[in-house]
């Protein structure tokens, strides 16, 4: 444990220092802020209204679209002279979202990252091989201050570049590597092309974020890589990668409670769900100086758990994301995420962890089609076992899902690899 202090805090303690952190950032926010002051008139409250960590709920929304609006520091509540460094979203999709950190911010980044590595098996004698992307990505760099901070040794080697990234890995000696799920699949697969046998790395863990993975993804990389593999978990407006993170018992991500608020809403409806139910994650943060956010919607979809963990960290834990409620895809009135369709790929076997979700629309009928790579074993086989499986996948897809979906079995190396984050979902509808 990193700092026991706080990650073993009595509860009660825990709530009243989450209360006061609380109030100083609704004071500071609806001094310095007027969009937050004039939304919270919309709703007919101010900051004197909420006297309890339950009156939070009393407090608007607030979403990415807001950022947008005020783009880019519109909603910065330090000046900017004590701003030390801004993030920011590619902006693909619209207007990119901004975040901005005074040096408080940087420390307090530093630790949340501290901590998610040391629950990863991270010390001050590790060598932490960090394949996130830096730059305006919040992922290379956040996860380099928390190494640093712990004392441990820092590859900054970023994305990209596989084959000299496992060039590195072997002749560094990394213990820890940091990337996405998806890469570090994709990094399995370069050490296995280059006759590399993982036990004569020092690679003992991996700390995996930035997109959704199931557990059966977890079982592929532990294996491929003789690792193991944690899961994290953090959004770039909130403060990056370090908002929650699992310990060694892997059952759930212990929330920084220290630091944010964490509720579960009815992603149609926002009201508050009870402890243990699945809604969307909403986020409040009560230390960041910059760009403090008030209940603000993820979208990603998990359920929370705030019994005491057997690791003696006394902070709510966060299921792993099962897929965000904006990724979430409605095929003929069912609701499927991709991570249900990953589930059932790598129970039945015999394919490799690379897939795609293929929908489009035929008249008025939704189509989906998922393509997934067969092993190499599969794919050399008798074309008999190829329909079997085709055949497997499907009525499993109709089984847990309740549609039907055409599977497309492909050669393995066909669907394109992700150095960053994967490329799941293509959806040809049209409105």
């Amino acid at each position: 444990m990193w700092n026991p202090k706080y990650e073993s805090m009595d509860r009660e303690e825990l709530e009243r220092l989450q209360f006061l952190r609380l109030k100083e950032t609704l004071e500071r926010i609806y001094q310095r802020l007027p969009y937050y002051k004039e939304t919270f008139h919309k709703k007919g409250i101010e900051p004197g209204d909420i006297k309890s960590l339950e009156d939070i709920s009393l407090l608007p929304f607030f979403t990415k679209e807001d950022l947008r609006k005020n783009y880019p520091y519109g909603l910065f509540a330090a000046p900017m002279s004590e701003v030390v460094r801004v993030h920011s979203s590619s902006g693909t999709t619209g207007i990119p979202t901004v975040v901005g950190y005074t040096a408080r911010d940087i420390e307090t980044w530093s630790e949340l990252m501290a901590r998610t590595l040391v629950n990863g098996g991270a010390s001050r004698d590790s060598v932490i091989q960090i394949a996130y992307g830096y730059g305006l990505f919040t992922g290379g760099l956040g996860a380099h201050y928390g190494a640093e901070k712990i004392g441990a040794t820092v590859v900054p080697i970023s994305g990209g570049q596989t084959i000299r990234q496992v060039r590195i890995m072997k002749d560094f000696g990394t213990t820890m590597l940091a990337c996405t799920p998806s890469y570090a699949l994709y990094i399995a697969e370069t050490i296995e092309e280059m006759e590399i046998n993982p036990a004569e790395l020092k690679l003992k863990s991996g700390v995996f974020g930035a997109e959704p993975w199931s557990e059966g993804m977890r079982q592929v990389i532990e294996s491929r890589l003789q690792i193991d593999a944690f899961d994290i978990y953090g959004l770039s407006e909130v403060i990056g990668p370090g908002v929650s993170s699992e310990c060694a018992q892997k059952n759930g991500l212990h929330i920084c409670e220290d630091h944010f608020i964490a509720e579960i809403i009815d992603p149609a409806t926002g009201d508050v769900l009870s402890n243990g139910t699945a809604g969307e994650l909403v986020l409040t943060s009560i230390t960041k100086e910059a760009l403090p956010v008030i209940r603000y919607r993820t979208g990603d979809i998990t359920r929370l758990d705030r019994e005491p963990c057997p690791c003696g960290r006394t902070h709510a834990r966060m299921e792993k994301v099962s897929g965000r409620s904006d990724d979430m895809l409605i095929i003929r009135g069912v609701n499927v995420f991709p991570s249900q369709i990953e589930t059932i790929l790598l129970e039945i076997g015999n394919t490799e962890p690379h897939y795609q979700i293929v929908v489009d629309r035929q008249g008025s009928l939704d189509i989906m089609e998922v393509w997934v790579e067969v092993s190499e074993q599969m794919f050399s086989d008798h074309i008999r076992g190829l329909e079997s499986l085709e055949n497997a996948i499907y009525s499993e897809i109709e089984n847990v899902l309740g549609i039907s979906a055409r599977v497309r079995l492909v050669e393995p190396k066909t669907i394109t690899r992700s150095e960053g984050k994967a490329r799941r979902v293509i959806d040809k509808r049209t409105i």
